[in-house]
């Protein structure tokens, strides 16, 4: 068991654990950023389309 301890103790893979996690981080911010982005204008579309439908008669015939 404490050879197992030495061992993990040794280990310096965790460098590349620290890297994924910024890497990981950065994109996830990035989505959000993206996310802002387009919900803001679909938002825009969307409040385009409804002014559109609004402003059109429908007759009595349809």
């Amino acid at each position: 068991m404490f050879e197992t301890v030495k061992t993990f103790w040794k280990d310096e893979s965790g460098a590349t654990v620290v890297d994924m996690t910024m890497l990981m981080a950065a994109l996830v911010g990035l989505c959000l950023a993206v996310t802002v982005q387009v919900s803001n204008g679909m938002e825009n579309q969307t409040d385009d389309v409804s002014q559109t439908l609004i402003d059109r008669p429908v007759g009595a015939a349809w």
